[in-house]
């Protein structure tokens, strides 16, 4: 693991540790590594999540729960032009069989 990776990743637990979460735990990590981004805090979130001797489950969901909101915070940030109903597909398209036809076909 990196010096960076290991900074940041070391943060994230401490930070967790101590009882921070969501934007006081991003806060936290940002204090101690001014120059991280989302994509590097996604990775070192993951390394934590992995970590076979980290077995407290309270600091694991909040990591996973901080995770996941900067890994989605990304994606939205993509998907900025795009139009929202394009996001998900549509059930009001899906074609049903009528009653009176046979479905054996």
């Amino acid at each position: 693991m990196g010096e960076k990776r290991r900074k940041l990743y070391e943060a994230l637990l401490e930070g967790a540790m101590q009882g921070h979460s969501d934007r006081n735990l991003y806060d936290f990590v940002l204090e101690r590594c001014p120059k991280t981004s989302s994509k590097k805090l996604v990775r070192a979130s993951l390394l934590a999540l992995t970590d076979p001797d980290l077995k407290d489950r309270t600091i694991l969901s909040t990591i996973y729960a901080l995770a996941i909101k900067h890994r989605l915070d990304e994606a939205r940030a993509d998907e900025i032009d795009d139009d929202p109903r394009e996001l998900a597909p549509s059930m009001s398209g899906k074609q049903t069989p009528s009653s009176g036809e046979d479905l054996s076909a």
